[in-house]
């Protein structure tokens, strides 16, 4: 199964969002454009957790916080899911609520005629719906999910419940991973839900219960606290009947299966041997965050295979990781998943998408969107890897782009922009403070291109380059938002015409003294 198009209206910084995703996609963009935000909007349609929390959603989670409008009235938060690709079984389960997809021209079809569902690229599909909104009644937050078909007579759609998620499978791994919740037993954790998976019951309660209750802690006298717990016991025996408080002790827990869930925790071995030769093992929270991070997606990697036919969602896989296990985590988790939904900002990352399969996400003024990369203007499709590496991958991360028509201006104007903002920081700053990128042309005919691709992909476009031709100069102004044209032909004339004569004998100078720059 996999997620064709999503919807989301009022959630947290997206105000309206219609968003078609193309199978196993990867989200880019500059900071707080909502990428974990469109995750965070999946999981609430179909996270089989997320409706247990209380309160489902918060003030904060409304855009601009707003939850009334004018009258007082509930503003709702709206986020609509597609899925196709459903299983047989799914199929089957949900039989009631089936609708048709149109794979060629991305629409639903929504009526008759009946024999449009026969035509090739149809498939069967579920439409779901999360609703979330203030309920002055109980002056809470309350939010549920809906299947959309069929509407019943009173305008009421059925519950998609906790059943239905989990027969669906999705698996949401945000930024913050410590492991905690993976790598215990408590209900709902990783290593509880592949227990389940394999259909294992761990019979060992019990048994772990009737050890434990044999064991007392510090009941040797000469430590003390047998002493104490002992004055606990007269004094209280003061003040209430005998038969209350009687014979304290301390115990490794409090002796119930749901505690113990809580408490047993993972001992990994740490690669340093004792005295006797057995290697030394420390809790899982003592390894690096590395090590945990990869813990934790080799378990979703096992579930994703239990399951089969699932959707995972994660955000950064590249945090903590070197590059060589990025592409091997991205690679497992494609393979065992039916559609694989990332967050980063990796080159590693990126250069194994298809990049069709590349959203670009902006927003501007809560209006959010995402738009297919493609392949860059003359960048074949067997260098794509090497390129998106060496020159693309910065830009397509960044809200604004500078086009510098060569390799001489790519590397003079970063350094000329920190020049001037170490001796004048309060008028100039860098470039990267501005949140711009840089992308080398490599030709002033390829500026046109690229402010278009760019363009396109919904960023800011700059453009700096040497004289040019009137239908040249028209081209590049037609599809670059600010174009900055130099008086003549080369950036070395650029910069020589344009300096005093002091500045140049003084460079002059300090060439002739430290002769290895020269």
């Amino acid at each position: 199964m996999k997620i064709v198009k999503l919807r989301i209206n009022n959630f947290r910084g997206i105000k309206e969002s219609h968003l078609l995703l193309p199978g196993h996609t990867v989200l880019v963009g500059d900071n707080n454009t909502g990428k974990s935000t469109i995750l965070e909007a999946i999981d609430l349609v179909l996270g089989p957790e997320r409706l247990s929390r209380r309160p489902i959603i918060d003030e904060h989670d409304f855009y601009r916080g707003q939850y009334l409008d004018n009258e007082k009235n509930p503003i709702d938060i709206l986020v609509e899911a597609i899925i196709i690709d459903l299983s047989i079984d799914q199929q089957r389960h949900f039989r009631n609520h089936l609708e048709w997809w149109d794979t060629v021209e991305n629409l639903l079809i929504k009526g008759p005629p009946p024999e449009a569902t026969d035509r090739d690229g149809v498939v069967a599909a579920l439409r779901l719906r999360f609703k979330g909104n203030y309920d002055a009644e109980e002056d809470d937050f309350v939010g549920a999910t809906f299947f959309m078909s069929p509407e019943k007579e009173d305008g009421t759609y059925d519950i998609f419940g906790t059943r239905d998620k989990r027969l669906c499978g999705f698996l949401y791994l945000r930024t913050l991973r410590t492991g905690t919740r993976a790598l215990s037993l408590e209900r709902g954790s990783l290593l509880d839900i592949i227990l389940r998976l394999k259909e294992l019951r761990p019979q060992m309660w019990e048994n772990v219960l009737e050890q434990l209750r044999r064991v007392s802690v510090a009941s040797d006298p000469d430590i003390g606290i047998s002493d104490v717990l002992e004055s606990v016991q007269t004094a209280v025996r003061s003040l209430v009947p005998i038969e209350c408080a009687d014979a304290p002790t301390m115990r490794v827990s409090q002796l119930t299966r749901e505690h113990l869930r809580q408490i047993l925790t993972v001992f990994l071995g740490t690669g340093s041997l004792c005295d006797d030769g057995a290697e030394y093992a420390a809790p899982f929270h003592h390894q690096g965050t590395g090590t945990i991070n990869t813990l934790v997606l080799s378990l979703l990697s096992m579930i994703a295979e239990l399951k089969q036919n699932v959707i995972f969602a994660m955000e950064e896989p590249e945090i903590a990781i070197p590059p060589h296990t990025q592409k091997r985590i991205i690679n497992s988790i494609i393979s065992k998943s039916a559609q694989a939904i990332f967050t980063s900002h990796s080159p590693y990352v990126l250069e194994e998408f298809d990049p069709s399969h590349i959203v670009v996400v902006n927003r501007n003024n809560g209006i959010l969107t995402g738009t297919p990369a493609q392949y860059p203007p003359t960048v074949k499709q067997k260098m794509y890897r090497e390129e998106v590496k060496r020159r693309f991958c910065e830009s397509l991360l960044a809200r604004r782009v500078l086009i510098a028509e060569g390799k001489t201006e790519y590397d003079a104007f970063p350094v000329a922009a920190k020049r001037l903002h170490e001796l004048f920081p309060d008028e100039y700053t860098s470039l990267e403070g501005l949140g711009i990128a840089m992308i080398n042309a490599e030709t002033d005919s390829q500026v046109a291109p690229l402010g278009d691709y760019f363009r396109k992909l919904g960023k800011t476009v700059f453009a700096v380059f040497d004289k040019q031709s009137e239908e040249s100069r028209t081209n590049i102004i037609a599809v670059i938002d600010h174009a900055f044209e130099a008086p003549e032909k080369g950036f070395e004339n650029v910069v020589v015409n344009g300096s005093s004569e002091t500045a140049l004998r003084r460079y002059a100078i300090f060439l002739i003294d430290n002769p290895s720059l020269a």
